[in-house]
């Protein structure tokens, strides 16, 4: 338990210093859950996330499909805890999310 315990303060500090580390302006409008969740690893590519807007790393995920990808959030994937930050997002907002993540800004 308090493993636990450690590892969800781990991933808040983490998160809030991404969230002041990340750069504000992106090309695009980004789907409104962002900010608040995967931006905090994605926008700068913390503990192995791939960054946003890097097509290169994006391409080898993309290639295992949508279906696949969505899985790995919604189920959690090494670093990411499952919903990736975002307990309320439906697998289409997931869908948007890698959409945005995954294409150049």
């Amino acid at each position: 338990m308090k493993t636990i315990a450690f590892t969800r303060a781990a991933m808040r500090l983490a998160v809030g210093a991404a969230l002041i580390a990340a750069p504000t302006v992106f090309a695009g409008d980004p789907p409104a859950q962002y900010a608040a969740s995967c931006g905090a690893c994605h926008a700068v590519g913390v503990a192995g996330a791939p960054a946003t807007g890097n097509e290169a790393a994006w391409a080898p995920r993309m290639e295992k499909g949508m279906d696949t990808l969505v899985a790995s959030v919604r189920n959690g994937l090494g670093a990411m805890p499952p919903g990736g930050l975002c307990n309320s997002c439906s697998d289409e907002d997931y869908a948007a999310l890698i959409t945005y993540m995954s294409t150049a800004q």
